[in-house]
């Protein structure tokens, strides 16, 4: 994608989730033919065009009356909320580069729709880069109604004089929870199961909030020191969401006697009888059916006929046993560089051959 600004298709998810969640996760169902183009821009001529101009980023996304209220009273959450959506469809694929589902535009709605391993991920990364922009929009000034960290057990006022500014995930989440308007989910499983990865991906923002701290004394010394909070960077985040999709847990429905409702099950490890099961951690991804192989064209995915792939690491995986390609081509790139006087760099053009291994149709 790199710098390219993706157009969302708008579209009705389920009930049990808020309408902008449901955009913000069918934004992944782009074909990748549809026109690329840009919200349009806030602008920095006058406060009425600038409000203007954020009324109808509000009205572009399909909002309950609630969501359009808190959305039109919130300068900037438009427009955080597009950051999200690209940080989160890169995040995916970055980390799936090397698998048979690499999180490709082709196939989302299908995939949505059911309730396979890779629809818990989706599920996560994206509320955990909602979660994530937000919080780093209030520090950056690009939200009104928030500001910089205010935890109680840190100088952040300090911080703030210093010229520091701590992202501010206690509103971030606060406001999260406000506007996606999650509700009692009855007995439906698959509901259950959204929220329940949707909760996973904003664990994982929270796991990576550090404090850091900056010391003001005399030659560097740390007799004044000032500290804040920081998330870490969202690469993290997607590493452990990846970690946790490597070790998700497929889940059933049980009734809890003890408060008269169901909940969600899944067998102990470690035991081999069907009759004890225990709650999912908090912190596992959870899924109700097996995942196809990707391995063929299907409505999920293109499969992985022409991908590239590593000879010594994944080809024998990705390529589902049909075997690769071999192809050598000669690439150009700079080298023996060298700093001039003054000041710039000067390099020569090399070549050399590289050959790419792509799995076999």
């Amino acid at each position: 994608p790199g710098d390219q600004e993706w157009h969302f298709r708008l579209m009705c998810k389920r009930v049990t989730l808020s309408s902008l969640f449901a955009f913000f996760l069918l934004s992944f169902s782009l074909t990748g033919k549809e026109a690329l183009t840009h919200f349009p821009s806030l602008g920095t001529s006058t406060n009425s065009a600038q409000g203007k101009a954020h009324m109808k980023q509000c009205d572009l996304l399909k909002l309950s009356r609630k969501q359009k209220r808190l959305c039109r009273r919130e300068p900037g959450l438009a427009e955080t909320l597009r950051d999200a959506i690209r940080l989160g469809i890169m995040e995916c694929q970055f980390q799936f580069r090397s698998e048979r589902w690499n999180c490709s535009l082709e196939g989302r709605t299908s995939l949505l729709k059911r309730g396979f391993k890779e629809t818990a991920f989706l599920y996560a990364v994206s509320s955990a880069a909602l979660t994530h922009s937000l919080a780093r929009a209030c520090s950056a000034g690009r939200m009104e109604r928030c500001t910089c960290d205010d935890s109680p057990d840190l100088e952040n006022r300090k911080a703030w004089q210093w010229g520091v500014c701590g992202d501010n995930l206690k509103y971030s989440t606060k406001f999260l929870k406000k506007f996606l308007g999650q509700k009692r989910i009855g007995k439906d499983l698959r509901a259950k199961v959204d929220i329940h990865n949707t909760n996973v991906g904003i664990k994982a923002v929270k796991n990576g909030l550090k404090t850091t701290c900056k010391c003001h004394g005399v030659s560097g010394s740390c007799a004044v020191r000032t500290c804040w909070k920081q998330l870490s960077p969202f690469h993290e985040v997607g590493r452990l969401l990846k970690l946790r999709y490597d070790d998700a847990v497929k889940v059933f429905s049980t009734t809890n006697d003890a408060v008269g409702h169901s909940e969600l099950a899944s067998p102990q490890r470690h035991s081999h009888s069907a009759k004890h099961h225990a709650s999912p951690r908090a912190t596992d991804l959870v899924y109700v059916e097996d995942s196809p192989s990707f391995c063929r064209p299907s409505k999920y995915s293109l499969g992985t006929a022409g991908r590239t792939c590593s000879r010594e690491g994944n080809c024998d995986s990705m390529c589902c046993g049909r075997g690769y390609n071999t192809q050598s081509r000669l690439v150009t790139f700079s080298c023996h560089c060298q700093v001039q006087w003054c000041c710039y760099v000067e390099c020569q053009q090399c070549m050399q051959e590289e050959v790419v291994y792509s799995c076999k149709q």
